[in-house]
């Protein structure tokens, strides 16, 4: 008789609980859903779901979590391949078979990505629990403002995701702004999404891709000029110890995060990611930015986190290739560890933090609003 181990007897619980909560979300939804069914189909007690899962939305998440592709399941890049660094070239095509070639005109572009965004779309002998689950959706699930307000950051995260994919896709277009055009790409395929779930069947999503692409043609006088960075507070020149942790994955190309390279960590909580753009867009070339992203609640607000940044992760890996992936690395920071190893103490959803990683040590830093546009306009050569 082989024994199980604790962390195996926590595997096959969570296991059980996930499945058994999957059937229970596809039948009835998540209001209708309750926890003591959800633990008679897993065979388990109510208190044995509680302890692998804190609340009812934490569990609803995680099941629209664990029905996202991994990264590295044949959706990425070839593995193994330098990571991309902001102001790089956008060169090198993907292996055979591993990813898409990148279209050459910007429609192309929008059309590729909305075309594997709208498989999510429901069918129509889905049950309306069914079609939520299938459509991933997050409407109606926060009603306090910390997750309305979490979930309105991480739609701005998604549009500069896609909105640098579409900037790379072009070499000569690299300094043309893209993010506006991706939230109303995103505002689009998202309402075509919530339709989709309320009328099955109604709307072609042929069409709505097509509509994505002709979008490519608005000229949305798209500028990045932020009224609150003349005034945020300068870095600060310093020469301290670093010693990131190792190992957390990039969400964006499903490899380790090297954050022991040179460039530049912005520390974000989930109520500053907008602030993400301000790094990316003041990065020197050739510089590496990472955003480490922390919240005060990793189960219910961290993994929405997981869930939208996870989601258009594998969206733009499907649809793009590495070439043309956003020149930035994301880590979800759920236990604070890069956070501290920036020196940043008590990380919460208002945090905003940011150093500058050269030769092993940082090099300099800022706290506040502007904190990584601040580090990153910094010649880390000269500091």
């Amino acid at each position: 008789m082989v024994r199980l181990t604790r962390v195996q007897r926590q595997e096959r619980t969570r296991a059980a609980v996930l499945d058994a909560a999957r059937t229970e979300f596809a039948e009835r939804g998540y209001a209708d859903a309750k926890i003591d069914r959800i633990a008679e189909r897993a065979e388990l007690t109510r208190g044995a779901v509680y302890s692998n899962f804190p609340s009812k939305r934490a569990l609803y998440l995680a099941v629209l979590v664990d029905s996202l592709d991994a990264p590295g399941d044949g959706t990425a890049g070839p593995p193994g391949g330098p990571a991309p660094t902001w102001g790089a070239p956008a060169t090198g095509a993907a292996e055979p078979d591993a990813a898409p070639a990148v279209p050459t005109e910007l429609d192309g572009a929008l059309g590729a990505f909305a075309r594997v965004w709208l498989e999510r779309l429901p069918l129509l002998g889905d049950s309306p629990a069914g079609a939520e689950l299938r459509l991933r959706g997050a409407a109606g699930l926060f009603d306090d403002e910390r997750g309305r307000g979490a979930l309105a950051q991480v739609t701005w995260l998604e549009a500069l995701l896609l909105g640098l994919a579409l900037e790379a896709h072009a070499p000569d277009a690299r300094r043309v702004r893209r993010v506006r055009l991706a939230e109303l790409v995103l505002t689009l395929l998202n309402g075509a999404g919530r339709l989709a779930g309320t009328a099955p069947g109604f709307g072609d999503p042929f069409d709505v891709a097509r509509a994505c692409r002709h979008l490519a043609g608005l000229d949305l006088d798209d500028a990045f000029d932020p009224p609150h960075l003349p005034f945020a507070v300068p870095a600060t020149a310093v020469r301290e110890g670093w010693e990131p942790p190792g190992g957390p994955p990039d969400e964006i190309t499903g490899r380790p995060a090297d954050l022991g390279a040179d460039g530049v960590v912005a520390v974000l909580g989930t109520g500053r990611l907008r602030a993400a753009e301000e790094a990316v867009r003041a990065a020197r070339p050739g510089d590496r930015v990472t955003v480490a992203v922390v919240t005060a609640d990793p189960a219910e607000v961290g993994r929405l986190v997981r869930l939208r940044a996870g989601d258009m992760s594998g969206c733009l890996r499907r649809a793009f290739a590495p070439g043309a992936w956003p020149r930035l690395r994301l880590v979800l920071d759920e236990d604070g560890a890069v956070a501290a190893a920036a020196g940043v103490t008590g990380p919460g959803d208002d945090t905003e933090a940011a150093v500058r990683v050269r030769a092993g040590e940082i090099v300099a830093r800022a706290d506040g609003r502007g904190a990584g546009h601040a580090v990153a306009s910094i010649d880390g050569t000269r500091v």
